[in-house]
């Protein structure tokens, strides 16, 4: 099944021009069977999202995007996280400590939201965000480099904010998911494979050497 695992709803993201209802209407007729909502700095929507998927079956789960000093790092897992900056590999310490599971988000996006060079410093993360619906081909491309050379997990997320976003890129994991406890599960076996969607369905990115560029509508 498909998930798209970097999300923002606009209660806790203040950029965000996206409700719960119509993130998840337009993750329905794209074929998503979950999706998380990874707000900035805040897991304030977890209860929102639990009430939402037990009134209507489907998957929502709650991370953050976590700020760090060096970078956007995605976590899952947690119930605590620090209000205020501080420095990546301090965070993932955390985050492992909790039991949780985190990722690189967009790590070459040319923002200085991304954690960069300092991938080859930090230890701990599981993965890197390898398609991003937000960031640049050439930055996805070299954040696949990265990940291979690390041998660390790839995912794909759209980190949508506005509905024509929803759903670009995701996250193939090959077991069905319904439950937050079957996500982490199937996070920490690492046989997701990101994907990004085109022609009306998701195309999986088997390998690094696939041509981004050429296969992948403008991100």
């Amino acid at each position: 099944m498909f998930i798209d695992v970097h999300m923002h709803e606009m209660t806790y993201s203040k950029d965000s021009f996206l409700k719960l209802d119509e993130i998840v209407r337009i993750a329905k007729e794209k074929g998503l069977g979950a999706l998380c909502i990874t707000d900035h700095d805040s897991m304030g929507f977890k209860e929102t999202a639990k009430e939402y998927t037990r009134q209507t079956g489907f998957p929502v789960f709650v991370g953050i995007e976590f700020y760090s000093l060096q970078g956007d790092i995605v976590a899952f897992g947690i119930d605590d996280y620090p209000k205020e900056r501080i420095p990546a590999q301090d965070f993932i310490n955390l985050v492992k400590a909790q039991g949780g599971v985190c990722f690189a988000a967009h790590p070459f996006r040319n923002n200085r939201r991304g954690l960069e060079e300092h991938l080859l410093d930090v230890k701990g993360l599981d993965g890197l965000e390898v398609l991003n619906g937000s960031t640049s081909k050439a930055a996805c491309r070299k954040a696949a480099e990265y990940a291979e050379n690390l041998k660390l997990y790839t995912l794909g997320a759209s980190d949508c904010h506005i509905p024509g976003k929803v759903g670009v890129c995701a996250t193939y994991f090959p077991e069905e998911i319904r439950t937050f406890e079957q996500f982490l599960a199937a996070f920490r076996k690492g046989n997701m494979r990101p994907a990004y969607y085109k022609n009306g369905s998701y195309h999986i990115l088997h390998s690094y050497s696939s041509p981004i560029d050429e296969n992948i509508d403008e991100l």
